[in-house]
């Protein structure tokens, strides 16, 4: 992925709570359950930091995240680097009351090239992971979590 590009969007629209959603996307438990389950930790906290592995069919990647913005209930913004790989990018989770309905806005922005010619990093694997994060994962755990009530 590169700057040049247009940053890539993923929306869902849950029958939660703008709490419920919240919650999944910043608590760390809830965040193991549906996103990364290796997470060690996260914090809903401007400066916090973490990393943790993930293996790839082409190689691991030791993701590293910096929370850079936090709105409760509205907004959560963090930067992904990759331990020994260029690139940069910001990651913007954003909640919007629709009705009884909660509308999640995904943003990813590439703000320092990725090589694109690591597999991983094209468009198009971007576009396919959050869609896999936002549209299935996180559908199935939010589904899960209400019906639980």
């Amino acid at each position: 992925m590169k700057t040049t590009e247009p940053p890539v969007i993923a929306e869902q629209l849950f029958s939660a709570s703008k709490e419920a959603v919240w919650s999944a996307i910043t608590e760390h438990q809830q965040m193991t359950e549906w996103y990364f389950d290796n997470l060690p930790d996260f914090k809903a906290e401007v400066g916090f930091t973490t990393q943790f592995n993930v293996k790839a069919p082409s190689r691991d990647f030791l993701h590293i995240w910096r929370v850079t913005e936090v709105l409760p209930m509205k907004k959560i913004a963090y930067n992904w680097t990759f331990k020994d790989c260029e690139g940069s990018g910001e990651t913007i989770f954003e909640l919007f009351e629709q009705g009884s309905k909660t509308l999640l806005r995904l943003t990813n922005v590439v703000i320092e090239d990725f090589d694109d010619t690591i597999p991983e990093f094209k468009r198009e694997s971007c576009k396919a992971g959050w869609n896999y994060f936002i549209n299935e994962r996180l559908v199935a755990y939010l589904s899960q979590e209400t019906s639980n009530l």
